[in-house]
This record gives structure tokens, C-alpha cells and sequence, in this order.
């Protein structure tokens, strides 16, 4: 089977509750790991992902986005993790589980070297691998570098194009969505029928996240948020899309990608509702189903969750948040020694912030993956720099 014979079966197929192929057929060395790197595109808050609710310089910072302490009695306050941090209450019921059973980890202060705070740029910069001074091409992405290293280990990435990460590489590499363009565009009179339509359903908040945009937005910031996707799908539906990833990772890809679009959050962001929560939710339920699809292979296998960047720290006057630097990575899977928050870390005030507005950066991404890929593909320091060239693999024992 061909790629181009694969892309037409398997775009038949995706529309189905389940994908099935002959294990025969796509027979794979039973010890590869699997491994598959969700890109949040658009810049993700992590702040109201993973709150420092310990620090008072957070509730100042952010009067109307903070997310309030842990407190039994309140359902919507911070789940604490240790004594400080607490995570988004909407992934109560799908990644805290994971988290209590130590199958998923946070590295927080993460990031890349790129300052320029440009969705595209970083984005480029994350995906080719290299340090962003000494970027030398422009159409080869590390994971496409990690496939040639790991020839025993097929590669696909789940979207609609071929994106820069897998760019580049020797062998070719399929790419498939399996998940519709469900962008709709919607005048002012329309936006107020549907909210009406919907006022007091169990559709009411996504609704609202598919509408959220008010008409005081400049067209050229949501021509941006727009753009910031980059295509991507939304998470709304993701829980089906991972299902359905899950299936072709177990049966024929060791290595695999997937985007979400819709990070962007410069106006009415929320905290526990809203746009933000809504996608935190729909990203944890689709995280946790692809555990559990997996079944017994979910030991077999790591899931990294990142960001271009993460946001200002403080709200701004939309009620939303900016495009900033540090952020938030997430390293998941069955074997993952988690239930920790991992890497360095510094007090969050106003005085460990990066040019007064943002996270810094003390755990690059490139490092950070270096280490992962060391432990779980049994990486050489050769094939290491061919990955990352210039990194320095961190073992923060994540796997």
C-alpha cells in the first residue's frame, strides 16, 4: 500500500466509530515505543492551567481570570497538586485521574530560546528543532530528523497538510485529518439567534465558545487569532479525533503529531468558563480517551503537550491575556513517572517574571524532548544532536 492508497483508505475510514487494520500486515518490533506530540497552536495560558495558587502576586495580577484557591467547598476553586500548585478544575474528571495515578506530569517555566513572541515564528522555531540563531533550513523538522534515526518506527501526523516537524525527512510520510472543517462564520443578527437558540441546552457553552468574539475586537486581532491556528481543528470533538488516533498508533505509528487550534485568548478568556475552560475540557477528555483506547498499550507509549509560548501574566484590559514566553508542558503516558511537577522552578512574583510581563523560560523544549527521547528511544549523543543540534539532552526522569 502505497501513501496515496493509505490517505484514500484511511480517509474513508475515518468517519467510522473505529478504524481497524491487520495487525499482519502492519506488523511493527513490539518494543518501539509510541510517542505523539499534541501542538497547541496559538499560545496556550498555562497560568490557568496550572495555578500557583500559592502566590498573592497571581490574584493581583489577574482580578477577573484567577482561579480561586483549593477549597472543598467550592467546586470551581483550584485542584491542588502540592502546596503550590493547583490544576484547572474542568480536568477533574480527565487528567486529575491521571494525575493520581502518577501517569502524567507538569514541567512549568518551559519554553523555547525565541523572544520574538510571533505565533508563526515560534511555532517555525519549535517545529525545525534548531536554536533559533543558528536555524539554518527551513523545510526539515526534528521529528522528521527522529523518524530517519528510528527507521523501525513509522511516522504519521494527523492533520491536513504535512506540517514542518515531520518536513524534511528521508522516507515519505503520511498525513491524514480526522477531523473535519467545521469553521463557521457568523454576522452579528446570526450569532444572536443561535445564543438564543441554544440559551439554557447542554450546547449552550460551546455555543458561546464559537461565538465568544465580540464585535469591539479590531478585525485585524481576529484575523490573527484566526491565523494563530494555522488551520489547526479546535479541540471541541477532540475525545473522538484521539480515539480514532489511537487505533492507527496501536495497530501501525510508533511516532505521530497532532495540532489544536483555538490558544489565542486576548479577550474575554475566562477561568473555569469561557473559551479557555472549554478547551482545557475538550483537550482532557480527548487525552484521557486516548489512554484509555489505547488499552495495555498506553505503557508503551508518551504523550508531550506544548505551546509556541504561554501568556502574559497579567490580564489585560479585555479581559483576556497577551501573547508572552514561558509556558507549561505536559509529559503523559502509562510508564510516565508523574504526579509531580518537574524541572526548575522559581517563586512566581513580580520579580522572577521575564521583562516584567511573562514567564521565563528555564527548561528549553529541545532539552527537555532530548532527555525523552534518550531514555525512551535509546537515542545516541550522534543521533541526539542530529534531532536537536546544539541541545543538551535534560533527564528530568519523566520516563
Amino acid at each position: 500500500m502505497n501513501r496515496r492508497q493509505f490517505l484514500l483508505a484511511a480517509a474513508s475510514a475515518a468517519a467510522l466509530p473505529a478504524l481497524s487494520f491487520s495487525s499482519r500486515l502492519f506488523a511493527t518490533p513490539a518494543s518501539a515505543p509510541r510517542f505523539l506530540l499534541v501542538f497547541l497552536r496559538g499560545g496556550y495560558d498555562c497560568n490557568n492551567l496550572l495555578v500557583p495558587y500559592n502566590s498573592e502576586f497571581y490574584y493581583e495580577s489577574r482580578p477577573t481570570l484567577a482561579i480561586a484557591r483549593p477549597d472543598a467547598a467550592i467546586p470551581d476553586s483550584a485542584i491542588a497538586l502540592d502546596s503550590n500548585w493547583g490544576l484547572n478544575p474542568v480536568l477533574r474528571d480527565s487528567l486529575y485521574p491521571l494525575w493520581q495515578r502518577r501517569q502524567i506530569a507538569f514541567v512549568p517555566f518551559a519554553g523555547t530560546d525565541d523572544l520574538s513572541r510571533s505565533h508563526f515564528e515560534t511555532q517555525d522555531n519549535i517545529e525545525s528543532g534548531e536554536p533559533t540563531a543558528q536555524r539554518s533550513s527551513f523545510r526539515s523538522g526534528f521529528l522528521a530528523r527522529l523518524s530517519g534515526a528510528q527507521p523501525a518506527a513509522p511516522s504519521i501526523a494527523f492533520t491536513r497538510a504535512l506540517p514542518l516537524s515531520f518536513q524534511g525527512a528521508r522516507h515519505d510520510i503520511p498525513n491524514i485529518s480526522l477531523k473535519g472543517d467545521t469553521r463557521a462564520h457568523f454576522d452579528a443578527r446570526q450569532s444572536a439567534i443561535l445564543t438564543g437558540m441554544y440559551q439554557g441546552t447542554a450546547l449552550a457553552a460551546a455555543t458561546a465558545d464559537g461565538l465568544a468574539l465580540p464585535t469591539t475586537v479590531t478585525q485585524d486581532l481576529r484575523n490573527e487569532m484566526v491565523q494563530a491556528s494555522r488551520g489547526a481543528p479546535s479541540a471541541r470533538g477532540f475525545a473522538d479525533e484521539t480515539r480514532r488516533i489511537a487505533t492507527l498508533m496501536r495497530d501501525r505509528y510508533r511516532l505521530g503529531f497532532v495540532d489544536i487550534g483555538g490558544w489565542d485568548t486576548h479577550v474575554n478568556q475566562g477561568s473555569v468558563n469561557g473559551g479557555l475552560a472549554n478547551n482545557l475540557r475538550n483537550l482532557g477528555e480527548g487525552l484521557a480517551a486516548y489512554a484509555d483506547a489505547l488499552g495495555d498499550e498506553w505503557n508503551n507509549t508518551v504523550v508531550v503537550v506544548l505551546s509556541e509560548f504561554g501568556r502574559t501574566f497579567r490580564e489585560n484590559g479585555d479581559k483576556g491575556t497577551d501573547h508572552g514566553h514561558g509556558t507549561v508542558h505536559w509529559v503523559l503516558g502509562g510508564k510516565v513517572n508523574g504526579g509531580r511537577i518537574a524541572g526548575e522552578q522559581v517563586a512566581v512574583n513580580s520579580q522572577s517574571l521575564l521583562q516584567n510581563r511573562d514567564y521565563p523560560v528555564l527548561t528549553n523544549y529541545r532539552d527537555l524532548l532530548g532527555g525523552i527521547f534518550k531514555r525512551s528511544w535509546g537515542l545516541t549523543n550522534g543521533q541526539l544532536q542530529s534531532v536537536f543540534p546544539g541541545a543538551t539532552p535534560r533527564d528530568l526522569q519523566l520516563v
